[in-house]
């Protein structure tokens, strides 16, 4: 009697402490919910939520379930740091997020604290060559993709001029496109900082106008990148305007209308392509909104811990993470991952790429370029 009293007492104090959901796979979600990385943030998270439930309706990983929460940095470096504390106080297996390259700058220094995978969207350089073992992208960081965009400008530009956001972002696209161009036939001969949530882009067009230049590359966000395209046909600009990722995304498309048309980019991920047509029109009936890549981001990146933690034979988060660097995934074999992926010593991912066009309003995939270890 004594003993089936204490084995009830046991229990109680389980169930009290949470410590009977342990069986559950943790996963944070801490991304950029209001502030100027809304849109990113949003489809990242999105993104996420849509694996976890497809993963959670088949069964879980290894027979467990994911549990998960999701938290908003507001686009603040500050706040993503703290929330990610929070997590890593909460012993969580993985991080998803920030997708901004500032807020994950800061927040990953949590997470290597606690040795805690940590996934993001974000593409400044700088984010992977910190040493740092527990971060991951499920975007091309600007060392693997701007590579692939260098040779695509040095096709099309004498004269480049370069408008940049003024953020680790942005500076981190700017020093790398300078570096890659500066021994080519292509000149830049204009460099154009401008602000996060900046709303008047007049004086940055007139300064492009001046340079000289016969094409403009354009690497800021969403909404800046919107206001840009409309600013640069306002003014008749007709030469190419260049970038990477952002400036033909779906919500570049919506907010800038006509103004986008002709613009090209350099995108790692667009539901455009053939391989994602399905996965988008799947996303498009669940949120009634159309994906970009940031919800392509948020949703691979939960398949590639499932594929990880699958591969190491066991719930662990070191063996994950372990299991992740230098290896491949085909989506043959895992087919959430959606595309082919390896990734390196340092977390950067490689895998097949695309160059799109807005052409009458809409995405268009004009060419697939093949992994960078490839080329």
């Amino acid at each position: 009697m004594k003993a089936t009293l204490k084995t009830l007492a046991v229990c109680a104090a389980l169930s009290v402490s949470g410590l009977v959901h342990a069986q559950d796979i943790k996963i944070a979600n801490i991304v950029e919910m209001s502030g100027p990385g809304t849109t990113s943030g949003v489809m990242f998270k999105q993104g996420v939520e849509m694996a976890i439930k497809e993963i959670n309706a088949a069964g879980g990983i290894s027979g467990r379930k994911i549990s998960y929460t999701s938290e908003d940095t507001q686009t603040n470096p500050g706040v993503a740091k703290g929330l990610t504390q929070k997590a890593v106080d909460n012993d969580v297996f993985a991080i998803m997020g920030p997708v901004y390259s500032g807020s994950i700058m800061v927040s990953m220094t949590e997470s290597k604290r606690g040795e805690i995978p940590n996934f993001t969207g974000g593409e400044a350089a700088a984010i992977t060559q910190q040493g740092n073992p527990w971060v991951f992208r499920t975007a091309f960081g600007q060392s693997i993709s701007f590579p692939k965009l260098a040779r695509y400008i040095q096709g099309k530009s004498k004269k480049l001029a370069v408008l940049y956001v003024n953020n680790d972002f942005g500076k981190g696209g700017q020093s790398t496109i300078k570096g890659l161009l500066a021994t080519g036939p292509t000149q830049i001969v204009a460099e154009i900082s401008t602000e996060s949530g900046q709303v008047d882009f007049s004086a940055a067009v007139i300064q492009a106008k001046q340079s000289g230049a016969d094409a403009l590359f354009a690497y800021t966000n969403e909404e800046e990148s919107a206001r840009l395209l409309r600013e640069l046909r306002k003014q008749g600009w007709n030469k190419p305007i260049i970038g990477e990722t952002v400036l033909t995304s779906a919500k570049v498309v919506e907010l800038a209308g006509e103004a986008a048309n002709g613009a090209v980019a350099h995108v790692g991920l667009t539901v455009e392509a053939p391989q994602l047509q399905a996965w988008g029109k799947k996303y498009q009936a669940m949120y009634n909104t159309a994906s970009d890549h940031n919800g392509v981001k948020g949703y691979t990146a939960v398949y590639i811990l499932k594929a990880a933690i699958e591969k190491s034979g066991k719930v662990d988060r070191k063996a994950a993470a372990a299991a992740i660097r230098n290896s491949c995934f085909s989506a043959k074999q895992h087919p959430g991952i959606l595309m082919d992926v390896c990734f390196d010593d340092k977390g950067d991912i490689d895998r097949e790429s695309f160059i799109t066009e807005i052409r009458n309003g809409k995405t268009v995939v004009a060419e697939t370029l093949p992994p960078l270890s490839k080329k």
